[in-house]
């Protein structure tokens, strides 16, 4: 899992039919490299600025409703920042 800071979202006119429905982040990772910026599906609602939890890889099926082509999901947000 990664705790990462929402960026911004990516408007997308037309996308596989499995990832309707699912709005696209993208994210920063709150600790190491945050240049390294990927996307992430999200169903929460999650807003930009926001602290948030990823399920990447393989995992990211269990996280989702129906099957689809994504290596990153937000399944949690957070309410406070962890303690550096």
């Amino acid at each position: 899992m990664v705790l990462g800071i929402v960026m911004g979202t990516i408007v997308s006119t037309r996308k596989c039919s499995n990832l309707v429905g699912y709005k696209l982040l993208l994210i920063a990772p709150y600790y190491g490299d945050t240049s390294q910026i990927f996307v992430a599906a999200d169903t929460l609602g999650a807003g930009i600025d926001e602290l948030v939890l990823i399920t990447t890889d393989n995992t990211t099926q269990y996280a989702l409703e129906k099957s689809a082509p994504i290596d990153a999901v937000v399944v949690g947000i957070v309410d406070a920042p962890p303690q550096k």
